[in-house]
């Protein structure tokens, strides 16, 4: 046992949790766990906590591929030996961490290999070690997407292919994949969203009991790891013999065909697209009945795993937060555990589609069809639509920015990582270019292969990065006008689904009253800027001069290239110092925040026949594209905010 992990045994609460991980660990095919929560609710303890009561394998030692006894892999130089040996060891548990380069993760030329004998020789990477084993990522969503594209090829195929440098290696790569996320810091790509089995979403504990609990076995263990380990052992090893004892039976447990019916209605009046949740749910519900020891599927069994299978594939766009609606749910089940005899059989066509709702699980598949297709489907409201961009430009911001934030809306020069676009010889390289370093060592004829400093080149990538978008949102009440202010949210929210598909960070300042706050802290969880725009309230004074110098204190502390979107009639009525003009206040934050070179956008909600003009001398003091309330559709926003920069 490793007397460093906390026992699995030991955490407190966390039910669904815990048989999440449990399920991946009786049928790894499931493709892993997603969990989600706030920082601190035992999401990483629990997936580090998962290898001590895994049934061990069996595996030749020192195999860098985890080879399966019997099967081992063509190139594998450790278990194609006549004394290769295979014994017991622990599931391999790789962590894969955010700041790896593609080369660490699939596999890369032995350098050293290379350069002694002048030989091609595979060194395998993470994806190698984690054969028959877990992958785990924290903070999965701040993955980097150039890894995120090998994850998904590893995951569709089930092997890892190489090629670069002269190799061509295609190795076998299943891993059961556990992933840790706050959505504070944004969402996961759908792709790899849906390459997760299971999603789980964890919260602390809100009785006071089992949070001090929780404190106590925490301390407990950090004084003392190893007695603290010794005093689980028994339910440690209970927790292993039922793995052993499920996965053994798993192969025995059997699913009815009205089950499996029933698996499909329930995605289909879910409304989820991806036929992978009906194949995961069917596992899922074995894999659960094997964990109580059953050799058959419940309806219970079913409902339990939805929970699980449903929730993440739920989210067809932005903003729309996964989730199963549980009152939908039983009524679901109810409707399909009803009693055979209920269902009546009448040849009135009119009669029969009334009782449809109430037939049996056992009743005919054309029954459910039948419900799916004349019961009246429950009406789901749309808080708000994303524009329809059509052959609309998207913002692209030009950056030279020291940091690199991995995103997709601007391109990045002599990005850390990327798309290699050249190499060139350098002496002291941060990305040794490989194949061109060799190449040069041998073209200079030496009898005596050897490179040297002149030999070595650099990699030079080409990456693309994302953008700071700032909301600055005047609330006060010139803008109450509840036309106006529905309008100017509505555009808005528009933006945040482009915000949320080039992985944006967005920030929001409202200002009202006799002061502007920052709403929201730069952030990538554009679900969280929606929430702070949709529920914000309107009236009071402008303070604009604040909400200006807010913007700039803001983006001086932003190494992403910026995006400036400020909303507002520019009547401005609150200094920041007393005796002070507002409005020369405004006009002077606004030529500092220019001075910057930030693209900004100016958003005019001024309305009426008399205007005074300020929003339009303010963008021209800023350097913004300008935008009237009259043009203030969210199709036009759109157009003007993806072609204000090129």
């Amino acid at each position: 046992m490793n007397q460093t992990t906390f026992p699995f045994s030991a955490i407190v609460e966390q039910t669904q949790l815990k048989t999440a991980l449990l399920l991946c660990a009786v049928d790894p095919s499931l493709g892993g766990v997603l969990i989600r929560g706030d920082k601190g609710t035992a999401k990483s303890t629990a997936a580090r906590a998962l290898t001590d009561i895994l049934p061990l394998i069996e595996r030749v030692a020192g195999c860098a591929f985890n080879c399966a006894p019997g099967a081992p892999y063509q190139h594998c130089e450790t278990c194609n030996t006549e004394h290769a040996t295979a014994q017991a060891s622990t599931v391999p548990f790789v962590t894969l961490p955010l700041g790896a380069t593609e080369d660490r993760v699939i596999g890369t030329l032995d350098l050293e290999q290379a350069l002694k004998g002048g030989q091609r020789v595979f060194k395998p990477g993470l994806l190698a070690s984690a054969h028959r084993g877990i992958l785990y990522i924290d903070e999965v969503n701040l993955l980097p997407d150039h890894l995120v594209d090998v994850l998904l090829d590893a995951a569709a195929m089930g092997v890892n292919a190489v090629q670069r440098e002269g190799l061509s290696v295609t190795h076998p790569a299943r891993f059961t994949l556990i992933g840790t996320m706050n959505l504070e810091e944004g969402d996961l790509r759908p792709q790899l969203l849906d390459r997760f089995g299971l999603m789980v979403e964890v919260t602390a504990p809100r009785d006071k009991v089992l949070r001090s609990e929780v404190v106590r076995r925490r301390i407990a263990f950090e004084a003392n790891p190893t007695a603290y380990a010794a005093a689980w052992i028994q339910e440690q090893q209970a927790l292993r013999h039922r793995l052993t004892t499920a996965q053994q039976l798993l192969p025995e447990v059997t699913l009815d065909d009205a089950l499996l019916d029933l698996i499909s209605h329930l995605c289909c009046e879910f409304e989820v697209a991806s036929l992978r949740a009906d194949i995961v749910m069917h596992k899922a519900a074995r894999a659960l009945a094997a964990l109580e020891g059953r050799p058959q599927v419940t309806p219970e069994d079913v409902r339990s795993t939805a929970e699980l299978v449903l929730p993440h594939r739920r989210r067809r766009k932005p903003f729309e937060q996964p989730g199963l609606d549980q009152e939908q749910l039983d009524e679901l089940m109810q409707q399909a555990l009803q009693p055979p005899d209920e269902c009546e059989s009448d040849d009135d066509d009119t009669e029969q589609e009334n009782n449809l709702g109430n037939c049996s699980l056992h009743c005919s598949t054309s029954c459910i069809h039948a419900v799916e297709d004349n019961g009246d489907s429950q009406d789901q409201q749309q808080v708000f639509a994303s524009a329809s961009a059509g052959n609309i430009r998207k913002i692209e911001v030009d950056t030279l920015a020291n940091r690199y934030a991995s995103g997709k809306r601007s391109t990045a020069q002599d990005a850390p990582r990327g798309r290699v676009v050249r190499v060139v010889p350098d002496q002291n390289p941060n990305s040794l270019a490989v194949g061109a370093t060799l190449r040069s060592a041998a073209l200079r004829g030496s009898a005596d292969f050897q490179v040297t400093k002149d030999d070595l080149h650099q990699q030079i990538r080409t990456g693309r990065t994302a953008n700071l978008i700032l909301f600055v949102v005047d609330a006060s009440g010139s803008m109450a006008a509840q036309r106006r202010m529905e309008a100017v949210k509505g555009a808005v929210l528009s933006l945040l689904t482009d915000a949320y598909q080039q992985r944006d960070e967005v920030a929001v300042i409202s200002f009202r009253g006799e002061s502007a706050q920052l709403l929201l802290s730069p952030t990538r969880s554009v679900d969280l800027a929606e929430q702070n725009l949709r529920e914000l309230p309107t009236g009071g004074r402008t303070p604009l001069p604040h909400a200006l110098s807010a913007a700039l204190e803001t983006l001086e502390k932003t190494a992403m290239p910026p995006l400036l979107v400020l909303l507002s009639d520019g009547k401005a009525n609150v200094a920041l110092s007393d005796g002070n003009n507002p409005w020369q206040e405004s006009l002077r934050f606004a030529g500092l925040i220019a001075e910057r070179g930030v693209p900004a956008l100016v958003l005019d909600s001024e309305t009426g026949y008399l205007r005074l003009g300020r929003a339009r001398q303010l963008a021209q003091a800023l350097g913004a594209e300008y935008l009237t309330l009259e043009e203030l559709s969210a199709e036009n926003l759109a157009l003007t905010v993806r072609g204000c920069i090129k």
